[in-house]
């Protein structure tokens, strides 16, 4: 008999609630969500991001003068510190096959170190959020630096003058961007800040459960987001459009696939039985830049759909957010390797305000598993 109750939970735990949480919720049959009790989608075509990060971190959306302080302060977080400045060139190039995903998590580890980071076990609210502001600004500071350094080129300076986004862009090729380009990629990261219990979310509140500092659970939150399977896919969704390249070609390249069971990239989603919110929102995006990109991407997206409900009736099969983001990214000039970063860049503001909210229940994450091995104890083999 077992020693401990069991409860039946279904793989992965999918629909088990594992607790209250203040800062989001995606109702996946209504095709909604939200941050805190503000529409997302509302907040992104509304709102900068500079207001949706004060949001989730400090609680409610700034006013100007709010918005502008709140500028000035994390803006003035984003240069590189002195000591990660000192190795950061080692760090990009021991992982320039990995591109600057692989090496954040390092190069946030030695921020961290430097700055003297104090366990969440140790720590007040204020000098944690203190640590998520540090963290979440220089983020896009070591991304773009990284890139640069991996691609033979000196980092960027930071402006203070300029928000989150157009930073970013301005950071990552030099050049100050376009507005309408710096307001699409803003739209994206205020789209893709936070998403519900994720599992890269769930792996940085099982990290904070333990009490280990913010940057720890940042960098475990990166490692999940690396797989292909949760932030590596826009840019798979991009090949997708390259293979299938004229819109001719559509109908035989989705059928051969979809009849060998093959999964199509940007379709489906875990949670959504409807049109994944953001993909329409960024699909509007695509199409305030028009071009035969985006064309061939509405016209794939429609009879993906239809190939989907004829070969796979009852299974509800829409596009989701990496589909048009891949497409927003490149129309903003994205390299493909900074896709899954720039996803990062936003998500590590949702997984700091997860982890803040974490270090205000310290009740470690300890789930059961079900043993199915061999029954034990056994005798040991003789040597």
């Amino acid at each position: 008999m077992p020693n401990t109750i069991e409860i039946e939970v279904p793989r992965g735990l999918k629909g088990v609630v594992v607790t209250d949480t203040r800062l989001s919720d995606v109702r996946g049959l209504e095709g909604f969500y939200h941050y805190r009790q503000y529409s997302a989608i509302e907040l992104a075509e509304q709102r900068t991001l500079e207001d949706v990060w004060h949001l989730m971190l400090v609680g409610e959306l700034p006013d100007a003068a709010g918005r502008a302080a709140f500028l000035a302060r994390t803006a003035a977080l984003r240069p590189l510190p002195a000591a990660l400045r000192q190795v950061l060139p080692a760090l990009a190039a021991s992982t320039a096959h990995g591109g600057p995903l692989a090496a954040l998590g390092a190069a946030l580890s030695v921020a961290a170190a430097g700055r003297g980071l104090r366990p969440l076990y140790d720590t007040e609210p204020a000098e944690r959020l203190e640590d998520a502001l540090f963290a979440t600004a220089l983020v896009p500071t070591v991304l773009t630096a990284l890139h640069r350094l991996q691609r033979g080129e000196q980092p960027v300076e930071p402006r203070a003058d300029l928000g989150y986004a157009a930073n970013y862009l301005y950071m990552l090729t030099g050049e100050e961007p376009e507005p309408a380009k710096a307001r699409a990629i803003e739209q994206y990261l205020i789209s893709t800040v936070d998403h519900g219990f994720n599992a890269s979310t769930f792996t940085a509140r099982v990290i904070a459960s333990t009490g280990a500092d913010l940057v720890a659970c940042l960098v475990g939150g990166l490692g999940a987001l690396s797989g292909p399977l949760h932030g590596g896919a826009p840019s798979r969704a991009l090949d997708t459009l390259d293979a299938i390249g004229t819109p001719d070609r559509i109908d035989g390249w989705i059928r051969q696939r979809v009849l060998a069971g093959e999964r199509i990239m940007g379709f489906g989603h875990a949670v959504y039985r409807t049109e994944d919110p953001r993909s329409r929102m960024l699909r509007g995006v695509a199409e305030s830049f028009g071009g035969e990109l985006v064309e061939l991407a509405v016209q794939v997206e429609a009879r993906v759909e239809e190939i989907l409900a004829e070969l796979k009736p009852g299974r509800e099969l829409h596009i989701n957010v990496e589909f048009y983001a891949g497409v927003v990214m490149h129309l903003c000039g994205l390299p493909r390797e900074m896709f899954t970063p720039t996803f990062a860049a936003a998500r590590a503001i949702g997984w700091s305000a997860n982890v803040l909210e974490q270090a205000a229940d310290p009740k470690i994450i300890r789930p059961a598993a079900r043993y199915a091995g061999p029954a034990a104890p056994q005798p040991l083999p003789m040597v």
